[in-house]
């Protein structure tokens, strides 16, 4: 999946880490593996239970999220579905029946008017099934702005809410506990008037694996308050910066004039694999490379810090190779162009170019986007010796490798397990 990176000349190293990296992009022998684990022909195998679909008028999808697309077709090879919906990227070509699957294509990061659009046709949807249908979600993340539907504030709001979250420093439950309260499907509001059963399996994308925070928990329910939601205001200075209608909503819920979201789980949610999944991969093909490796799994702590922690492990492990994983959280103050994860190769190369060793440093996150641009992340070395201090302070990754080499393209992915990367120590 990874292309050559950009104006870098690949020495060992750098390609060893491209094939470590690639490895854990590479999961369609673990979506093979997970769907035929559960799934048989027209029957669900669960760890003490069996579903027989055969019970029920009409088997019914619902996918969203990055990994929509690919999770339908792996189902529809065991599953007879009658009737689906799909929501995946602008760009996402799902090979699938058009005549069972409504594609929609939404926003991301932010949502859009088609967001808004297959937000309202999943309500609909859900409301039309009958008492024997039997519906089966395929959940993963990217599902919070390709699907919307606010609660009493308008899609430009919305979109606001969402921009300034995502550039707040919130890791991903904070930004999860607001947009659930603001909506009307998110925090498990989505299947309370569904009309029949049914089942969720979920990719992860987030640290934990906490089902409220998977798409902001539309399968599943909602542990957070309105009381949460204004703390996490409060505590990264957001009232003046989210708009009025966002805050007058989350204060009314504060203070008991609307309905909490749901707090118990009304249908199981299964998790089919996670971030920690992809690193194991990586760490068996680094075996293979010759490369002595730990593994950092579960990375989501704000970026400075988590600089520092990969940075001092890289110096002082015996381990010749560093395999880390999560997601970082970026405050963003600068107007440049970026990702957490070519800032995160660029603050490394940064704590680690005056060290004894000489160290090659990779990031990428699984989608195959990084931030604001269309690169999955960066490589780099620490042979180099730029000064990349002023591109951090303006959030401007990206132009320091655009001017000095090493983006790294993938291409959208249709994975979204975090973020993944590698760094190699060798001596000078």
């Amino acid at each position: 999946m990874i292309k050559n990176p950009s104006k870098l000349y690949l020495n060992r190293n750098s390609r060893d880490i491209l094939k470590i990296l690639n490895e854990g992009l590479d999961l369609s022998n673990l979506y093979a593996q997970e769907f035929k684990k559960y799934f048989s022909k027209n029957k669900i195998q669960l760890s003490n239970s069996q579903i027989d679909l055969k019970m029920y008028d009409r088997i019914l999808l619902v996918a969203i999220g990055k990994s929509a697309g690919k999770m339908t077709e792996f189902a529809s090879n065991n599953i007879n579905f009658q009737k689906g919906i799909v929501i995946v990227p602008t760009g996402v070509q799902p090979r699938l029946k058009k005549s069972v699957f409504e594609i929609f294509h939404g926003g991301h990061p932010l949502p859009n008017s088609n967001s808004l659009r297959s937000g309202k046709k999943l309500v609909s949807f859900l409301n039309e099934t009958t008492k024997n249908d039997f519906v089966i979600f395929l959940m993963s993340g990217g599902g919070s702005a390709l699907s919307v539907n606010p609660d009493s504030i308008s899609l430009k709001d919305v979109i606001s809410v969402n921009d300034v979250l995502i550039r707040s420093g919130a890791k991903i439950n904070e930004i999860a506990c607001i947009r659930k309260h603001l909506s009307l499907i998110k925090g498990g509001r989505l299947i309370q008037k569904m009309n029949c059963n049914g089942i969720s399996f979920l990719v992860s994308d987030v640290i934990g694996d906490d089902l409220g925070s998977i798409s902001s928990g539309m399968t599943y329910c909602d542990k957070s308050t309105f009381a949460d939601a204004i703390r996490i205001v409060k505590k990264f200075s957001l009232e003046c910066k989210l708009p009025k209608s966002a805050l007058s909503i989350l204060k009314s819920g504060a203070n008991g004039e609307i309905s909490e979201t749901p707090k118990k789980p009304r249908i199981k949610n299964v998790i089919l694999f996670n971030n920690f999944t992809c690193l194991s991969k990586m760490k068996v093909k680094s075996k293979k490379l010759g490369y002595n490796a730990i593994v950092i799994p579960n990375i989501s702590d704000n970026i400075e810090y988590v600089t520092k922690l990969i940075a001092g492990i890289a110096i002082k492990s015996r381990n010749n190779c560093v395999i880390f994983g999560g997601e970082p959280t970026v405050n963003v103050t600068g107007n440049g162009k970026g990702g957490r994860n070519q800032e995160l190769v660029l603050r490394l190369y940064e704590k680690l170019k005056h060290d004894k060793y000489n160290f090659t440093i990779a990031s990428i996150g699984t989608d195959g986007i990084d931030g604001n641009t269309k690169f999955a992340g960066s490589i780099f070395s620490t042979e180099h010796k730029h000064d990349g201090k002023t591109y951090i302070k303006n959030n401007d990754s990206s132009s320091f490798f655009k001017k000095f080499g090493g983006l790294i393209e993938t291409g959208i992915t249709q994975n979204n397990v975090n973020d993944i990367g590698v760094i190699i120590r060798h001596n000078l």
